[in-house]
């Protein structure tokens, strides 16, 4: 990578920790919005599935606009939408009685935010000048994991140090960060996209059968990640009885260290590593951790389940990407727009999923005798049944790599 890039790496970088801020940051006062606002875990849910509704319509929408705006225009806009929400959840909840209608706002806006980070910090890596785009692609994404570990712990301390009746303190300080990065955007260097028909190049990948299975492949992707990033924390404390400082250090912090670890490695030795065998291997992987999360009682293996699951869906998003990229050269914005749209399709589906089947649990008077008759609350029984449920992800996503293992043109696609 040349010199002169360095300062668009760092934006880059420092993108992919803005977006982990906007994803992840509100499930980690779910316990206080539940306590403190009397929201249900359906309505949790339907945060999180506005959340990346919000990140979906984005992604559509910019199929068209981004590759016609620039990204540079498009990456600043990201940087001020997110800093627009994280500074109004602040204060949102003070300023506005209704508290449910407060959040709402405040999610519409960071959404709109981390929509566009999504489709616009991908490409401009990815056209820079680099001897192994793949490596450079996981690197990315492993800044999306280190952020999200950070933002937790940080997070877990403040509201430790603060205490929760102050929690609408830590969005601001949080809001910092895009708000710095938009000025980082303005001026460190970009390579532009060629100006082409998105349409053209849209119908041209949708009459690919390989294409169609990455997309299919994606929506997993997203969804095996953000069932236990979403969940996690609120499953820990109240589906493992954990204290939330120690449930949050230990379920979703570790799940966001290895998940990091796996990026990271992947983009130091990625050229050594058949990429393909990798996604088929963090599949499995990922399958075993839900089932340890879900079927055992022991806290002790559900919190390794859930640490040890950020390996398995590490290289799943970006490996993606990467197959992709390398697979339909010149595809452009419009097909980071669309992998990017299928993703946050599986990020909002495979959450909602988990709180619906939560609370239908929950709610159930016969499944309550049942969850009695295991030692369990109806809490901690729901949220396992939540989670597994979300088991379905990792498994399309092992069958999906299958072709991709065996097929006779595999070079073709790795």
């Amino acid at each position: 990578m040349k010199n002169k890039y360095k300062g668009t790496l760092i934006s880059c970088y420092l993108g992919y920790v803005t977006q982990s801020i906007v994803v992840n940051l509100a499930p980690l006062f779910f316990v206080i919005f539940r306590t403190s606002y009397g929201i249900t875990y359906e309505l949790l849910a339907t945060l999180i599935l506005l959340t990346f509704f919000v990140q979906i319509a984005v992604d559509f929408l910019s199929i068209k606009f981004v590759s016609f705006l620039g990204y540079r225009k498009s990456a600043v806009l990201s940087q001020l939408f997110s800093f627009a929400g994280l500074f109004f959840l602040g204060f949102s909840t003070l300023i506005i009685k209704n508290s449910i209608v407060a959040i709402t706002v405040s999610v519409l806006l960071y959404s709109i935010g981390g929509g566009l980070i999504e489709v616009v910090i991908s490409p401009i890596i990815d056209a820079l000048p680099s001897d192994s785009k793949d490596s450079s692609m996981s690197l990315l994404h492993s800044f999306y994991s280190w952020g999200q570990v950070v933002v937790i712990i940080l997070t877990t301390v403040l509201l430790k140090i603060l205490g929760h009746s102050l929690w609408y303190v830590i969005p601001v300080i949080w809001s910092v960060l895009p708000l710095v990065n938009i000025f980082n955007f303005t001026k460190v260097p970009i390579i532009e996209p060629e100006v082409h028909t998105p349409g053209k190049v849209t119908k041209e990948l949708f009459t690919s059968k390989l294409f169609i299975l990455f997309l299919i492949m994606m929506i997993c992707s997203g969804a095996a990640e953000q069932v236990i990033a979403q969940w996690a924390s609120l499953f820990c404390e109240k589906g493992l009885g954990v204290e939330k400082v120690t449930g949050d250090l230990l379920g979703p912090c570790l799940f966001a260290a290895f998940m990091g670890i796996g990026r990271t490695f992947y983009g130091i030795y990625g050229s050594k590593i058949d990429l393909t065998k990798a996604l088929c291997g963090c599949s499995l992987l990922s399958i075993m951790c839900y089932i340890a999360m879900s079927c055992f009682q022991s806290s002790v293996i559900s919190l390794a389940g859930c640490a040890l699951c950020g390996l398995g869906v590490s290289l799943l998003w970006p490996g993606l990407l990467s197959l992709s990229s390398s697979r339909f050269v010149g595809a452009g914005s419009a097909m980071f727009s669309l992998l990017a749209l299928a993703g946050d399709i599986g990020c909002s589906l495979g959450p909602y999923l988990t709180g619906i089947v939560s609370d239908k649990v929950t709610a159930s008077e016969r499944l309550a005798s049942y969850a009695s008759s295991l030692s369990m609350t109806p809490d901690e029984f729901g949220l396992k049944c939540g989670i597994a449920s979300g088991i379905i992800f990792p498994i399309i996503m092992f069958i999906g790599t299958l072709p991709l293992l065996f097929s006779k043109k595999k070079k073709d696609v790795a």
